[in-house]
C-alpha cells in the first residue's frame, strides 16, 4: 500500500478538479451548471456519475480520481453528511491535503460552514446515525468528524443565487 500512495504522489495529475458532492442535494441544478462552466472554462473536471445505493462500498477508482486531482471542491449541502460515502470522499481529500498538498475549496451550498466544522443541526444528526450504526469510538467515525473539522474550517464561498459560478471560477483561474 505504501508503494502505491508514494507512486501516486509522483505520476501526473489526472485531472485539474475533483467535485465532491451529495448527488440527490445538488446534482440537477447547481452541480450541474457549476460542471458545466468548469469545462467549458477548460478546467478538467472529475464528477462522478453514479449515485452509490445503500450498503455499495466506494469504488478504488474513486479514491485515485481524488488522488489524481490538483484540487478538489467539497460541495456541502444540507444532507452530505448523511453519505457514508461522501464522508469516505472528504476523509480521502483532506488525507491527500496534509499528505501532498491537494488544494481543498469547500462550497457551502444552502449549509453554514458552523453546521458542518461544528456538526451542528443536520450534520449532527447524520453523524449521531453513523456513531449509532458504527460505534461512537470507531476509528471511521473519528476520521470523518475530522475531516469535516478541517474542511469546514477552510475558507470556501457560500452559495448566493447564480453568483457562485462565476466567484468560484475566478478564484479556481488562479490555480492554473
Amino acid at each position: 500500500m505504501a508503494s502505491s500512495s508514494s507512486s501516486s504522489s509522483k505520476r501526473r495529475r489526472s485531472h485539474d478538479v475533483f467535485l465532491s458532492f451529495r448527488g440527490m442535494d445538488v446534482r440537477n441544478y447547481f452541480l450541474s451548471h457549476l460542471y458545466t462552466a468548469l469545462v467549458q472554462s477548460g478546467i478538467n473536471t472529475y464528477m462522478d456519475s453514479e449515485d452509490l445505493k445503500k450498503g455499495e462500498q466506494i469504488s478504488p477508482a474513486l479514491m485515485e480520481a481524488i488522488e489524481d486531482s490538483q484540487i478538489a471542491i467539497v460541495v456541502f449541502s444540507k444532507d452530505y453528511a448523511s453519505s457514508p460515502w461522501c464522508l469516505e470522499e472528504v476523509a480521502k481529500i483532506m488525507e491527500c491535503k496534509e499528505q501532498r498538498g491537494l488544494m481543498v475549496f469547500p462550497v457551502f451550498y444552502k449549509v453554514e460552514p458552523r453546521e458542518v466544522r461544528g456538526q451542528r443541526q443536520g450534520y449532527a444528526e447524520a453523524m449521531a446515525e453513523h456513531e449509532v450504526k458504527f460505534g461512537k469510538d470507531s476509528e471511521k467515525v473519528k476520521r470523518w468528524k475530522k475531516a469535516l473539522l478541517d474542511v469546514g474550517s477552510l475558507s470556501g464561498l457560500h452559495f448566493i443565487n447564480g453568483y457562485v459560478k462565476t466567484l468560484l471560477l475566478l478564484q479556481l483561474v488562479q490555480f492554473f
